[in-house]
């Protein structure tokens, strides 16, 4: 492995736990629904859909969508993350089918998905032009990707004080907050511009249809809580070409 992603994956190992409980809550939250009516109008039409969740962390997507009754794969670089995301399902009596993998280099034969969706991952990459190569790849022809993200490069997270006081990054230690932000100083697409790069990126890829939405936050985060998310997220949708 690339030592940045050895970096990654060991700094999300120290905050599985307490993510793993953050998203905990969120599915039982008001949010689990407002997440649902984001993302289900932009799914492909059919009940026994087959989605890939990438970056998938403690499982909230996947759970999410699998108790939907939509047949789910969830993949995360980081195995404790893969535990956490292993118990949630059990929590929730889903059946997902969890595998430590990376989202650069992916396991999986040629478009054996229907849909690809990821949430705040693309950020992380150090090669998210070879992450959605991969992402398109096992697409079927006409498959949706989700992307659900936002442009945390200009962000300098060890500085967020207007944060309200339950807020989840309030309970991280400057040191983890800083190296969160050392690790983004280091990769490349922190100094994109988003999800303008997206756009030109997929459609250099051959994708069609693709199209953002910048009114993400002002939906999901309708008040301040341990789940708002202070930079705002944005959404691609790009469909895989058939040609």
């Amino acid at each position: 492995m690339e030592a940045i992603k050895e970096r990654v994956s060991s700094y999300w190992t120290k905050r599985s736990a307490d993510f793993a409980k953050l998203r905990e809550e969120e599915l039982e939250s008001s949010l689990a629904k407002l997440w649902l009516s984001e993302i289900e109008p932009q799914l492909p039409e059919g009940e026994d859909l087959r989605i890939l969740d990438v970056g998938t962390g403690s499982g909230f997507f996947a759970v999410l969508l699998a108790k939907k009754g939509y047949r789910l794969t969830g993949i995360d670089l980081t195995p404790a993350m893969i535990e956490e995301a292993t118990k949630l399902a059990a929590e929730n009596q889903t059946g997902v089918d969890f595998r430590v993998m990376d989202a650069e280099n992916l396991e999986f034969a040629d478009g054996w998905f229907d849909v690809v969706i990821s949430r705040n991952l693309t950020w992380t990459l150090p090669h998210p032009k070879r992450a959605y190569q991969e992402w398109l790849r096992v697409l079927k022809d006409g498959g949706v990707l989700l992307n659900f993200d936002a442009d945390y490069g200009v962000e300098r997270f060890a500085a967020e004080d207007s944060l309200p006081k339950n807020h989840a990054h309030r309970q991280i230690s400057c040191s983890q907050l800083e190296e969160c932000d050392a690790i983004k100083d280091a990769l490349a697409i922190s100094k994109e511009r988003r999800p303008a790069w997206d756009v030109k990126t997929l459609t250099d890829l051959g994708c069609i249809q693709v199209e953002t939405d910048e009114g993400v936050s002002g939906r999901i985060y309708q008040k301040e809580s341990p789940f708002y998310n202070p930079t705002p997220l944005f959404r691609i949708r790009a469909v895989k070409s058939s040609l």
